[in-house]
């Protein structure tokens, strides 16, 4: 497989902050590469300096094998761009939308609106192509908003936070529009404070934090580097909390996180059913009841806290 993107060394400076500082990145063809990062680590700019609409001070990029700044002209000519706002007229309709796109796009007439007959389809709008966009739901405007930087059929699809501010129902709409966009072939890099959807959507995950990329391989890959399966229990009684959580330590041998305000315990294990055993025995034998027990890997909210030292922002 050969490289969608690829960033090497990129730099970029606003005054005395370094926006990007050394950022590297590489995404394969027809995979999703989701862009993690706390506010401010830079995405928004990587994302800028990849598809030309800012220019870098050192390093170099690629996009469809074209250099960004060289060859700029041809990456524009080869990818989508979809920003954090949806950039459709509520005024018109859905289809007079996707026409006018493929128009500015410098599509023939005939040639615009069976794109926008294409793509209304492909993202289960047709039914309400005749509509105002204002009449549209979050998700559908989203959806709508996705095929019309899809009017010339990008080899890479850029998107900057797409589903901020959308409902669960909504943003599932969406994620099912991308996952038939790669299915067709798209390359996607993805930026999104939504760890659950970074998760659900990417086959790689690169996480920044001011300005370079700290980390990067696929969601179970990162989750296994802060300690693979877990041990996870509550108890009912938060007297028993300390005891439970020094018994946990010893059967795992393992130091055990405790989280006082769930009264939950947490410990990173080798041998999954060994340990589960292992921790019921102890408790019950000290008389300590449970209210809930299981065996977890760690979430990217644990990953994300672990690499950047803060929580994703929601």
């Amino acid at each position: 497989m050969t490289a969608a993107v690829l960033a090497e060394g990129m730099r970029k400076r606003y005054g005395r902050m370094n926006a990007l500082d050394g950022f590297s990145l590489t995404v394969l063809e027809g995979t999703v590469c989701g862009l993690l990062g706390p506010n401010g680590a830079g995405k928004t700019t990587a994302v800028r300096a990849l598809t030309t609409l800012l220019r870098f001070d050192a390093g170099r990029a690629e996009v469809a094998g074209f250099d960004v700044v060289r060859q700029a002209a041809e990456v524009r000519y080869r990818i989508g761009v979809n920003g954090q706002e949806a950039a459709v007229d509520e005024i018109l309709t859905g289809w007079d939308n996707l026409v006018m796109f493929g128009r500015l796009y410098r599509l023939t007439a005939k040639a615009a609106r069976r794109r926008a007959g294409e793509l209304l389809d492909q993202f289960g709008l047709t039914d309400a192509a005749g509509k105002p966009v204002k009449q549209y739901s979050g998700g559908m405007r989203r959806r709508l908003d996705l095929a019309a930087s899809l009017i010339l059929a990008p080899r890479v699809l850029f998107l900057d936070e797409p589903t901020t501010g959308l409902d669960p129902g909504n943003r599932n709409e969406v994620w099912q529009a991308l996952r038939t966009l790669v299915a067709d072939g798209t390359t996607v890099l993805l930026t999104t404070q939504y760890l659950d959807e970074a998760d659900q959507l990417a086959d790689q995950i690169a996480v920044i934090d001011s300005g370079r990329v700290i980390a990067e391989g696929t969601p179970d890959e990162l989750k296994s580097k802060i300690g693979g399966d877990q041990v996870s229990l509550v108890v009912p009684n938060i007297d028993d909390l300390p005891k439970a959580a020094d018994l946990v330590a010893r059967a795992t041998a393992a130091d055990a996180q405790v989280e006082p305000d769930t009264r939950r315990i947490s410990a990173p294990v080798r041998d999954r059913i060994a340990a589960l055993t292992d921790v019921l025995r102890v408790l019950e034998d000290a008389g300590i009841d449970v209210a809930d027990i299981g065996l977890r890997q760690p979430t990217l909210d644990e990953v994300f806290l672990n690499l950047t030292g803060h929580k994703a922002a929601s």
